[in-house]
């Protein structure tokens, strides 16, 4: 992650994030219903690396990072995963120990086989897959609570950390923001430290190792130049364009 001389955005008490590390630079928080990653994105072309943008919420935590890569875009998407793998540490730094969490592919988070939430990613519109992109957003979300008058059945496939035993009050969206903020800097620098092939293998093991996968798929990897996900059965590879995935 790289910084960028220039403004930042406007920063004051009520950003209220504790311990994050020095490259990030939070912004006021949203209100209940703002979307973090739009903001990002547009604050991305002025204010640049470790812009943090997040939403003060009881209901959900929703946060998303300006990056800058130094890596042509197709390579870059696979920040996703480190974002969604962050997500997932923060979140189960909180939670009970026993809970089992997963990821659907690309970048969706599953608690109890329940979707929480995910991660998602933004970049220049009409950039190149060979350019490095000026900036890319990883942004994530997770439902803290149902809002009231939710009733079982609404959502089968869905769930929320207060269901699954998570005290929301402590990790709340707050804290939540912070852990990943944490996480997510850790993995990049990992990611990076381990150069070209150690670092993606690294991040690769730990997205894979959480990724929802039929047995019968038979061995699955990441394309480090794509992210695209490859699985190989019986001589037969197959891969799962990231790049389509996000369209």
């Amino acid at each position: 992650m790289r910084g960028r001389e220039g403004s930042i955005p406007a920063v004051s008490a009520s950003t209220d994030l504790s311990e994050l590390p020095s490259v990030f630079t939070p912004v006021v928080p949203l209100r209940e219903a703002g979307d973090a990653l739009a903001r990002a994105v547009a604050l991305a072309p002025e204010h640049g690396a470790g812009t943090l943008a997040w939403v003060r919420s009881a209901a959900r935590m929703e946060a998303a990072v300006v990056l800058e890569p130094e890596l042509p875009l197709a390579a870059a998407r696979p920040a996703l995963f480190v974002a969604v793998s962050a997500l997932a540490d923060a979140l189960g730094a909180f939670g009970p120990p026993e809970i089992p969490m997963q990821i659907a592919w690309p970048a969706r988070l599953l608690v109890n086989t329940g979707e929480v939430g995910g991660a998602r990613l933004a970049w220049p519109e009409g950039c190149a897959e060979d350019a490095v992109p000026d900036w890319i957003v990883v942004g994530v979300e997770a439902r803290l609570a149902f809002p009231h008058g939710w009733e079982p059945g609404h959502g089968v496939h869905q769930t929320a950390l207060a269901e699954e035993g998570w005290d929301t009050e402590h990790a709340s969206a707050r804290e939540l923001t912070a852990a990943w903020a944490r996480h997510l800097m850790a993995n990049l620098a990992e990611w990076q430290r381990g150069g070209p092939t150690g670092g993606f293998t690294r991040l690769a093991e730990r997205y894979l190792a959480r990724l929802q996968m039929d047995q019968a798929a038979g061995r699955h990897g990441l394309d480090p130049a794509t992210g695209d996900l490859v699985t190989e059965r019986e001589g037969v590879r197959r891969r799962t364009v990231l790049r389509e995935a996000l369209a």
